[in-house]
């Protein structure tokens, strides 16, 4: 009964400070955030335009490699502009290379903008990623109301439209696709881990790239969807610390072991000589 009490005060006191939160947003920002929705099927058949105005299938993107999926749209004045920046920043920390291990897809959701702003934003991030294959990698497609409705909806990606200032109030953050198309990670913020994102790579791609110091990296950390980032595992971390422990003290007894009858022999050879 006590663990009953507690349990039903904190889901109270928890539940207060969200409510409370919640409603001191501004209207506008109230329904804004990303809904995790963690092994989700995105609908592959969706059609939007490429970057020179050819009707493109979203299934086209997807098949042998992970997928990176930006929501961005091309006219944003500051936060989608960090959220790509950081993407390349962290793409160019990693050993990783688009167009190898994986793609990249970024979706405009302002159904106004056009194929020519779309290439004029592919030109811009595929010369400041700068590593060969990326124009061949990295997608920006517009779209309808329509599509760009049904893939926000399937992803999590609540916005809202701000008429006063002609602007969207918007989450920021990316997402990790399987090459099937299932949401397998979201990452939150404009700056994205070298390790973070490498991870959620090898881990989407359901361990067909990556090495196995990557299996490695896996077992010792965890994703941790509510940060929208990879921890340390504890637990799996002292584990491997203490099969290392194990391993080195067996390996210095059999040297031990081996040297000790190389020892007798020349303690006995001094005898001898004497």
């Amino acid at each position: 009964m006590a663990r009953a009490l507690i349990f039903v005060v904190c889901i109270f006191f928890l539940g207060g400070r969200r409510a409370t939160a919640e409603t001191s947003l501004p209207p506008l920002l109230r329904d804004v955030r990303f809904e995790q929705r963690l092994n989700e099927q995105t609908p592959l058949d969706l059609e939007f335009k490429d970057e020179v105005g050819q009707n493109v299938r979203l299934g086209r993107y997807f098949g042998k490699k992970p997928v990176i999926l930006v929501l961005a749209y091309f006219r944003c004045p500051k936060l989608c502009t960090e959220v790509l920046n950081g993407l390349v920043r962290a793409m160019l920390d990693m050993s990783f290379d688009a167009g190898k291990e994986f793609e990249i897809v970024t979706v405009s959701f302002d159904a106004r903008e056009t194929p020519v702003m779309a290439a004029l934003k592919k030109k811009t991030y595929v010369e400041r990623y700068g590593r060969p294959g990326a124009d061949a990698a990295w997608h920006f497609l517009t779209g309808d109301q329509e599509a760009i409705d049904r893939l926000t909806q399937a992803v999590g990606f609540h916005y809202m439209y701000d008429a006063a200032h002609d602007q969207f109030a918007h989450a920021s953050g990316i997402m990790v696709l399987t090459p099937t198309g299932k949401i397998s990670r979201y990452f939150y913020d404009v700056h994205y881990s070298r390790r973070d994102l490498h991870l959620g790579l090898v881990e989407a791609s359901e361990n067909k790239i990556g090495s196995p110091v990557d299996n490695i990296l896996l077992y010792c950390f965890h994703y941790d969807p509510t940060a929208g980032r990879y921890g340390p595992a504890i637990m799996n971390i002292l584990r491997a610390a203490g099969v290392l422990t194990v391993l080195g003290i067996g390996a210095f007894l059999t040297i031990m072991w081996r040297g000790e009858p190389r020892k007798a022999r020349l303690a006995e050879e001094q005898i001898a000589a004497r």
